[in-house]
């Protein structure tokens, strides 16, 4: 199953509706990295609320797409991480920066506005 990725103004979200094979984490990353340039975003929101394990390759898969669609000109926010896969993040003890999280989509929309308020193309 491939991600859907939407466009929401200035920002893309990509809502992650089951566990991802390796294979569909690259392939989003790959697709986020495109249409960052395609539609012009400057933020990108991965929401992860219905994904009940986040393993060491998906958390890097992550960390990667952050550090990718930063040098496209994008901010990306990761939401919706349950507790438990918090805590096994933690225990990872995996380096995840530059990659930002946020509890929800409407706070995920709020952090970019705040990281993307001076690259705004509506901006005065």
């Amino acid at each position: 199953m491939s991600v859907a990725i939407l466009q929401h103004g200035d920002y893309l979200i990509a809502s992650i509706q089951s566990d991802l094979t390796d294979g569909q984490v690259v392939d989003l990353g790959e697709r986020l990295a495109e249409r960052v340039g395609t539609d012009r975003a400057r933020g990108i929101i991965i929401d992860v609320t219905a994904m009940d394990v986040i393993d060491s390759f998906v958390a890097r898969s992550l960390r990667s797409i952050a550090l990718m669609t930063r040098l496209r000109g994008a901010e990306t926010v990761v939401v919706g991480i349950q507790p438990d896969v918090a805590i096994a993040l933690v225990q990872f003890s995996l380096n995840l920066e530059p990659l930002h999280t946020a509890l929800d989509l409407d706070e995920g929309r709020e952090l970019l506005d705040r990281r993307t308020r001076g690259a705004r193309r509506d901006a005065p």
